[in-house]
């Protein structure tokens, strides 16, 4: 695993110090700063000139990010935006070659940990998941949990970071635990911009953290302007602490203490550190630190020049209030360091930020350039053996002539000279291809692996266990199977909470937890607000942390209300990563047939197109519900559950083995056997569709029913195609819109299953209609596929194929 080297700052408050100790901190406090400054203009000349494809930089918030650094100890973890390239340089987590190898996106994790090139510049991460997929000591390092680009999408994972601390500390069974912390000790990190501060996200994570008393510390960057959008345009009174006065903390309430504190008085800002985060690590109480009188020296981002909107008074001010002036005016008016000490430690520093800068971008284009070589030596070598002889010079000639070339450039030119030769059969054409195939399995792995963490613990990796029933095992409730299966797991691992609205003292809307929160305690089994980006957040946060989290979403139409934090962070954690951060956690929710708009929902296209990177999980029963859940809970990947809303009274059989068997992931049923016609479907529907194959035998038509169980992955055996080939004919049933999750699974049964050759009708898909099922029995039965809409399409199918055998109904 790629390590980076760690210089951090000094701190004031270790012991009494000497003047000269004094001197030294303070000197190398501005040498990180100054040194992060040139990071920030060199890295946006890199972009203007075309090296790097975008630039956004911190400059203008160093020395604030200096004080937060002095602060930040072994254990604790930053959640934050992407400014922060200063406190990443202080704290030692990043530095300023891996900070040039991701502005060049070089796809190495070695050479840039953060994301193996995967994400643009200033987005930073560390790995805390070894090759074998075992955590990192997470007490022992100092950890970032990895930036996404919405400016406000971190917050609810920064309110679960600080919860983890939390249960750490309350949950005594917990203390085992010593590698992921040390007695909830640990702080966690936020920053945000002013401009992101008007997002609902933010205020949500902040009313969140103030009833659950985490110790999140929450760092606001106020340059007065979100792009080019000024305070006054932005928010109330044009000052966030001002108007969030009524968190503050007073006897007998719980809250935030508040400070505030200019951005380039860094003895200031060192003192309110300290201040604000001792309050915060000892006492468990949440802290919002707001930095005025903030500077961006280079605009919002290389995108444009923020003269465009900025008035030449402004300029002017942020000019003269630039960090960087007054704390090199403070530092030879306080005698620390002379005018011409301090001139040549600039200088020295703008020699080494340049340095590295150079050394990364040799290394990345010497690579490159090696790959370009070979395979313009390839294309010559086949160019003396075929017609197209100088088209295929040129191509070779272009190439080497190249300047600032990438690897597009490289495979672009092989592919072009592969087209020029289509009918060649020679050598060395078979040596390009060679060559070709190999390089792309490389490229496999540098920019398309670890949507998923792939590691042993995976839970795709996951045995098969039956289920098993005792012979006088009788007939229960749905949700009474699972209850029975999370009260197993919770009793056999410690690690696991369960969290959401309702979910506490009543045991879930449907019972699923009924009588848990008494058995196991309210740290285990809690109640929130109704708060759900926030509820996936903390889940995401804990499980991070190595807890295993169950995040309960009450209906799946509510799951809307999180859907940028499961698709922008959860989906995306492993794959930006490169596989170096993890996530496990589950959300749980319920879904599909009910009464009216907004408890009927069945939003899986929307899902499947926006959360690759969770494992879709789509039990037909409770049984089926539990099984995942028991592989899921021992597992490392994050995944969502659906469970049947209109199942929990249905009965089933109470297993014997409640908590041990399982159903894995990926792994299609085949409910019903039949030779007519194949029916793919889930969910709810299934019992429909199961019922309408009985009224089917009766009109002499035998249809293979199959469940995928899971829609993500899907039917990894090939069961769906094997089937399509025995009965030619496809019918999919789904409470989706038309064209959605119905589309995706003609794709993977049609295209990826190769179904296609084997059909001689027209695949069929029978969904909801567009709109949102109306209210009451009548509304469902109008709106949703029905056991009488499913018999005629089925019958339909076959009156197609065999018209005298079949007769239309009407």
């Amino acid at each position: 695993m790629p390590e980076t080297v760690i210089h951090p700052t000094g701190k004031f408050n270790d012991a009494e110090l000497s003047f000269d100790d004094f001197r030294k901190i303070v000197l190398a406090d501005y040498r990180i700063a100054y040194e992060s400054r040139q990071a920030s203009m060199i890295g946006r000349r890199e972009v203007l000139t075309g090296k790097a494809k975008f630039g956004i930089f911190g400059d203008g918030k160093e020395v604030a990010q200096l004080a937060m650094a002095k602060v930040f100890r072994k254990g604790d973890w930053r959640a934050g935006y992407y400014r922060d390239q200063t406190f990443m340089f202080a704290t030692g987590m990043s530095n300023l070659p891996e900070f040039f190898a991701q502005l060049y996106a070089y796809p190495d994790i070695e050479k840039e940990p953060a994301s193996g090139g995967r994400q643009m510049n200033c987005h930073y991460a560390t790995r805390f998941v070894n090759a074998d997929g075992s955590w990192v000591n997470q007490a022992e390092t100092m950890n970032c949990a990895a930036d996404i680009s919405t400016t406000g999408g971190h917050m609810p994972r920064l309110l679960g970071l600080a919860y983890a601390s939390k249960l750490y500390r309350q949950n005594k069974e917990l203390e085992y635990l010593n590698n992921f912390s040390v007695n909830g000790n640990e702080v966690a990190f936020g920053t945000i911009g002013n401009g992101s501060t008007s997002e609902g996200l933010f205020f949500e994570t902040f009313n969140a953290a103030g009833v659950l008393q985490v110790p999140m510390a929450i760092s606001i960057w106020d340059d007065e302007y979100a792009i080019s959008v000024p305070a006054k345009l932005q928010t109330t009174k044009e000052d966030i602490s001002e108007i969030l006065k009524g968190f503050q903390r007073e006897p007998g309430t719980n809250g935030y203490e508040i400070f505030k504190v200019r951005g380039w008085d860094y003895v200031a800002l060192c003192e309110t550190y300290e201040r604000a985060i001792s309050v915060c690590r000892r006492d468990h109480v949440p802290v919002l630190i707001h930095v005025t009188e903030m500077t961006q020296p280079q605009g919002h981002s290389t995108s444009g020049s923020h003269e465009r909107y900025k008035t030449k008074v402004r300029l002017a001010w942020e000019d003269e209030n630039d960090c960087l002036v007054q704390m090199r005016k403070w530092v030879i008016s306080s005698a620390i360091a002379t005018e011409a000490e301090m001139d040549e430690l600039e200088t020295i520093a703008k020699k080494y930020v340049r340095d590295c800068q150079r050394q990364v971008w040799h290394e990345l284009s010497e690579g490159i350039r090696v790959e370009l070589d070979e395979a313009a030596r390839l294309i010559e070598k086949l160019a003396k053996y075929v017609p197209a002889k100088e088209e295929l010079n040129a191509i070779a000639l272009e190439l080497r002539e190249c300047v600032d070339p990438g690897r597009k450039d490289v495979f672009s030119a092989i592919r072009k000279a592969l087209r020029l030769t289509i009918k060649d059969n020679s050598l060395q054409k078979q040596q390009l291809i060679n060559w070709l195939a190999e390089e792309n399995r490389k490229n496999e792995a540098r920019y398309n692996s670890k949507l998923f963490s792939g590691t042993p613990q995976s839970p795709l990796n996951a045995k098969l266990v039956p289920v098993e029933y005792d012979a006088d095992s009788k007939p229960l409730d749905g949700r009474e199977v699972l209850n029975a299966c999370f009260e197993a797991n919770f009793e056999r691992d410690k690690t696991i909470v369960a969290f959401g609205e309702d979910v506490g003292a009543i045991g879930d809307v449907n019972q699923g937890f009924a009588g848990l929160q008494g058995k196991f305690g309210d740290l285990r089994i809690t109640d929130t607000g109704i708060r759900e980006a926030t509820i996936i957040g903390q889940g995401m946060g804990l499980a991070m942390r190595g807890l295993k989290p169950i995040a309960e979403i009450q209906y799946l139409d509510y799951l809307l209300y999180s859907i940028n934090v499961l698709s922008d962070d959860l989906a995306s954690l492993s794959y930006r990563t490169h596989g170096g951060q993890k996530a496990p956690l589950i959300v749980r929710t319920r879904g599909h047939r009910l009464e009216g708009i907004w408890h009927s929902g069945s939003p899986l296209g929307l899902i499947l197109n926006s959360m690759r990177g969770l494992h879709i999980c789509v039990p037909r029963d409770m049984t089926q519900a539990a099984g995942m859940y028991n592989v899921l809970l021992r597992g490392d990947e994050p995944a969502l559950v659906i469970e049947c809303l209109n199942g929990y009274r249905l009965k089933e059989k109470l297993p014997a083995n409640v908590g041990e068997f399982t159903v894995p992931l990926g792994k299609a049923e085949i409910l019903k056997e039949g030779t007519d016609i194949t029916v793919i479907s889930y969910g709810s529907t299934l019992r429909i569709v199961l019922e309408a194959a009985k009224e089917l035998e009766k009109l002499g038509i035998n249809i293979e029913v199959i469940d995928p169980q899971t829609l993500h992955p899907f039917d990894t055996e090939n069961v769906c195609g094997a089937s399509l080939k025995k009965t030619s004919k496809l019918l999919i049933v789904d409470e989706d819109l038309p064209g959605a999750a119905s589309a995706y699974i003609l794709q993977r049964v049609l295209e990826a299953q190769n179904g296609y050759y084997f059909l001689d009708a027209q695949p069929k898909t029978l969904c909801a209609k567009e709109h949102r099922p109306p209210y009451g029995s009548d509304g469902d039965y109008f709106s949703k596929p029905s056991l009488d809409d499913v018999i005629e399409a089925v019958y339909n199918l076959m009156n197609e194929t065999y018209p005298n055998k079949y007769p239309a109904i009407y």
